[in-house]
């Protein structure tokens, strides 16, 4: 976690809690059908641009 001004700030985590989060990260996610058609987003998005000539010019602007 951070504060206002993207320091780190430290939490305490109650035991319990945390082997509970650690059981969850180790649970492998299992895809379903019904979760994993993207089909029906295609064409959704309306891009202006191509994508990676977008990238690029993002990427420039860096230097």
């Amino acid at each position: 976690m951070t504060d206002e001004a993207m320091g780190p700030v430290a939490v305490l985590i109650d035991c319990e809690d945390w082997q509970k989060f650690e059981q969850l990260l180790e649970t492998p996610i299992v895809q379903t059908k019904e979760n994993s058609n993207f089909a029906k987003y295609a064409g959704v998005i309306k891009l202006t641009q191509y994508p990676l000539e977008y990238q690029k010019q993002i990427r420039d602007e860096w230097d």
